[in-house]
């Protein structure tokens, strides 16, 4: 077990069900429809990639190279994908002028799921 990626994975669990409460709780009737629905898309993907880091961490019995980059591919995601619809859904609500400079994070954030899961994929194609 990875304890460095258990510790990341719960943190960012934990900070996932805060989010996911306030969004259920603190924001309804504050946003939106659409802006409740992008909060539930980055609670939700939050979640899958919390998930995955967690599955990583017993992966990894070993240091094994990929297994590091897809949980750090995984983490940046979180941070920035998740990020930028958190605070895109709620830039009105808080009067965040510069959100709309975000719209390209997003994707950025996108790729990096998509890279850590291409790195467990040859990870795990490797292992013996």
């Amino acid at each position: 077990m990875n304890k460095r990626i258990v510790l990341i994975a719960s943190f960012l669990g934990l900070i996932g069900v805060i989010l996911g409460a306030f969004g259920a709780h603190g924001l309804s009737g504050k946003v939106g429809p659409e802006q409740l629905e992008t909060w539930k898309t980055a609670v939700n993907y939050h979640f899958y990639h919390t998930l995955a880091l967690l599955f990583l961490s017993k992966f990894s019995r070993a240091r094994e190279t990929r297994i590091i980059v897809a949980a750090m591919a995984f983490t940046g995601g979180i941070l920035l994908f998740c990020g930028s619809l958190y605070l895109l859904a709620v830039k009105d609500f808080l009067g965040i002028a510069w959100a709309h400079y975000l719209g390209p994070v997003t994707p950025l954030g996108g790729l990096l799921f998509i890279i850590g899961w291409a790195f467990l994929f040859f990870a795990a194609f490797k292992n013996k």
